[in-house]
């Protein structure tokens, strides 16, 4: 039995930071890709970024790339989502997920195991 479940979330202000956390259980995430997503209230589920199963490669959606960090702690069954200069664009449910052993990073249904998703608010 597989287990996400994210932290981190809550309300800011543009410009800030959050940082989110995803820790597993029932499941040892160093084989396995890694990605974050989110879905805006009414909209489908996005790409925000993956990493790889040793944290060599990192793939982020265009809309957050260079103020989001996808980082993982193998050690510890985790990976991180750094979020700086937030903007209310941000404002969604944010989930972690492990990815299948084939297909795309960038594919929502290339990913078998969900969180329940953290709320990020970001206001104006």
């Amino acid at each position: 039995q597989v287990q996400l479940v994210e932290s981190g979330g809550g309300l800011v202000q543009a410009g800030d930071s959050l940082r989110l956390s995803c820790v597993a259980s029932g499941r040892t995430l160093s084989s396995d890709d890694m990605g974050w997503f989110r879905q805006f209230l009414g909209k489908e589920r996005e790409f925000v970024a993956a990493i790889s199963r040793s944290g060599t490669l990192k793939f982020y959606g265009n809309s957050v790339k260079g103020r989001f960090t996808i980082s993982r702690d193998n050690a510890k069954n985790t990976v991180s989502l750094q979020m700086n200069s937030l903007k209310p664009e941000d404002t969604a449910v944010y989930y972690c997920a492990v990815k299948g052993d084939s297909g795309s990073y960038f594919s929502k249904e290339r990913y078998d195991y969900w969180g329940q998703g953290t709320q990020v608010t970001v206001s104006s």
